[in-house]
C-alpha cells in the first residue's frame, strides 16, 4: 500500500485537504447566514459580504477536491505502472498490487468530482 503523500513540513496532505475542505464548509454556511442576516434587517452590505464569504467558501472546496483528483489520477498512473512491471516480469502479487493501487486513484478521482 502506498504511503500518504507528505507536505514538506512533513503533514499528511490528506488531512491538510480535509481540513481545508472543511473549512470552506464552514466558511460556506458562515457566508450564508450573513447573507441570509443581512437580507431579513435590509443590510445590503452584510448582504453582500456574507455572498463573498459563500463564494470563498465555494472555491476552497472545490481547490480540494482538485487537488485529491490530481492526486487520484498520480495512484492511478503509479498503479498502471507497478501492474504493467509486474506482468512483464511474471510477478503476480506486484500485478495485483499495481491494479489495486490503480483503482484506489480511480475511486479517488471520483469521490471528488
Amino acid at each position: 500500500m502506498a504511503a500518504p503523500m507528505r507536505l514538506a513540513n512533513g503533514k499528511d496532505t490528506s488531512m491538510s485537504n480535509a481540513s481545508d475542505r472543511a473549512k470552506g464548509i464552514v466558511e460556506k454556511i458562515g457566508g450564508t447566514i450573513k447573507k441570509q442576516v443581512g437580507k431579513a434587517i435590509g443590510n445590503e452590505q452584510m448582504e453582500a459580504e456574507g455572498k463573498a464569504k459563500e463564494l470563498e467558501g465555494d472555491a476552497r472546496i472545490a481547490a480540494a477536491k482538485a487537488r485529491e483528483r490530481g492526486r487520484g489520477k498520480v495512484e492511478e498512473v503509479v498503479g498502471v505502472v507497478k501492474k504493467e512491471v509486474g506482468h512483464v516480469i511474471g510477478n503476480e502479487q506486484m500485478r495485483a498490487e499495481g491494479k489495486a493501487t490503480e483503482l484506489k486513484g480511480e475511486a479517488r478521482q471520483k469521490a471528488n468530482q
